[in-house]
């Protein structure tokens, strides 16, 4: 009986897996700068987010809906991250900008002069405002508050356009 259970068990997780993996989707939010920090930096983004079969998310990149660019982003909260946010924010998901294609430059836009920088976003939902705090990571190897992002929604593209900087139409 025992090893008849481990097996639906084995099967189940596995079944589990597959099903998370299937109702996995992938949407495309657009968001405006709300504030005259956040337009000088970044003006209009498109972030790429994935949504799991519970509903959690989880960013995976960001394209400017301005202009060209794109950055990608690895999900990271390394320990340190969350003591130099303010408190509202700590628990936040971080994401770090990877240095490929224009994430360099975006890192460096951020928080000039870091090692490494990380995105920190609270949940990301369709039809809501997003707050959004920058972090590096200094060659002292001290992590430092860089800017607070602040966005208001502005629709969602059906899939990721060839040519950004029209805006989606908001449903």
């Amino acid at each position: 009986m025992r090893k008849v259970n481990k097996v639906a068990a084995v099967l189940l997780l596995g079944a589990m897996g597959t099903a998370t993996a299937a109702q996995a989707s992938v949407r495309y939010l657009a968001y405006d700068a709300d504030n005259r920090i956040t337009q000088s930096l970044t003006r209009g983004i498109t972030l790429e987010v994935e949504r799991g079969m519970f509903g959690a998310t989880r960013v995976k990149g960001l394209f400017s809906t301005s202009s060209r660019g794109s950055a990608r982003f690895e999900s990271d909260n390394p320990s340190g991250l969350g003591n130099v946010l303010p408190a509202e924010n700590r628990l936040g998901n971080g994401y770090k900008i990877l240095p490929e294609g224009d994430g360099r430059a975006l890192a460096n836009a951020l928080c000039p002069g870091s090692q490494a920088t990380w995105l920190v976003t609270g949940r990301v939902r369709s039809g809501h405002p997003l707050k959004v705090q920058a972090v590096g990571l200094w060659q002292d190897g001290q992590y430092r508050h860089c800017v607070e992002l602040s966005y208001r929604y502005r629709g969602e593209w059906a899939s990721l356009p060839t040519t950004l900087g029209e805006g989606p139409s908001d449903r």
